[in-house]
Order: C-alpha cells, then sequence, then structure tokens
C-alpha cells in the first residue's frame, strides 16, 4: 500500500474521541515543530527523500506524507504525493506569503501565530496577509434591482411588471 493511501486510511479511520484527539494533538504539535524549524533556518527551498525528512523531524513516514500534503498547496510547484514512497525524494519550494495566507485559511493559529514569523515577514506584512485573507472570505451582494425600479432589460418597465413578476 501507498504511503499516500496509509495516510488517507489513518485520517479516514474512525476512533473513538479521545484517541483520535490525542492522534491529531501528536500530529500538529510535531507539525509545528516542523515549521518552527523551517521559519527558524529560513529553509524554503527543501530537498530531501521522505526517509530522511522523517528522521530529521521524527516523524512517521505517513506523518511526512500529510505534512506535504498539507503544504502542497503553499509551494511555488506542488508535489505529487500519491506517488511518494520512502525512498522518493521531493522538492519543496515554498512560498511564505502563500503559506501563512493558507494557515489562516486552515485556521491553524497554532501555526501562523508561531513567534518565528516574525524574521521571516515584517508585522505589517503579516497583517495585510491576514487581512487580504479575511476578505477573501467576505461574501460581497451585489446591488439588487427593487420592485420599483426600471428593469435592467431595457424595457422601460418596472421591474415587477417586467422580468421580476
Amino acid at each position: 500500500m501507498s504511503l499516500y493511501k496509509k495516510w488517507e486510511e489513518i485520517t479516514n479511520t474512525e476512533m473513538d474521541p479521545v484517541a483520535k484527539k490525542n492522534y491529531w494533538e501528536e500530529y500538529f504539535s510535531k507539525e509545528k515543530d516542523v515549521y518552527r524549524e523551517i521559519l527558524k533556518n529560513k529553509e524554503f527551498e527543501i530537498q530531501s527523500t521522505v526517509k530522511d525528512f522523517s528522521e530529521k523531524y521524527k516523524m512517521t513516514l505517513e506523518w511526512v506524507i500529510g505534512f506535504i500534503d498539507g503544504i502542497n498547496t503553499s509551494l511555488k510547484e506542488m508535489v505529487e504525493v500519491t506517488n511518494l514512497e520512502e525512498d522518493s525524494s521531493f522538492h519543496l519550494s515554498i512560498d511564505v506569503e502563500k503559506l501563512l495566507f493558507n494557515m489562516h485559511g486552515a485556521q491553524a493559529e497554532w501555526l501562523y501565530n508561531l513567534t518565528e514569523w516574525e524574521d521571516v515577514l515584517p508585522l505589517d506584512r503579516r497583517k495585510e496577509i491576514e487581512k487580504e485573507y479575511k476578505s477573501s472570505k467576505t461574501v460581497v451582494v451585489e446591488n439588487r434591482i427593487g420592485r420599483n425600479d426600471p428593469c435592467s432589460c431595457g424595457s422601460g418597465k418596472k421591474y415587477k411588471k417586467c422580468c421580476g413578476h
């Protein structure tokens, strides 16, 4: 079974709530450690094998796949995670602004509030990215035609007597 299938199986397996909570807390804690290291060392170009990454960050092979799957949309070029095996090599070219934006999207407060961001992006840029994220989620309702407004079809009739009947 491929590592990606194993990762999917783990994430889709029914667990009792306590075991599930413990599992994800452990994974997110490890994920946080990896991001801390990456940000601290400004290591935004990573070339590795799944096995070496696993050993370096003390993660299971499946967690490495989960990590790559999670960061994939923040990369300059996505990695085909479904094909990765233990000895597969991969390249992560991280777009840090996109990464921060996506961390807001994932509501991963434990990641976008890491102090290591301070040495990567200035505070004003981090706030701009947060604002960009929030405005990307704001629904804008276009002006609606009122019942008594002229119809938009150009007939000259009121909307309620024309296209709005």
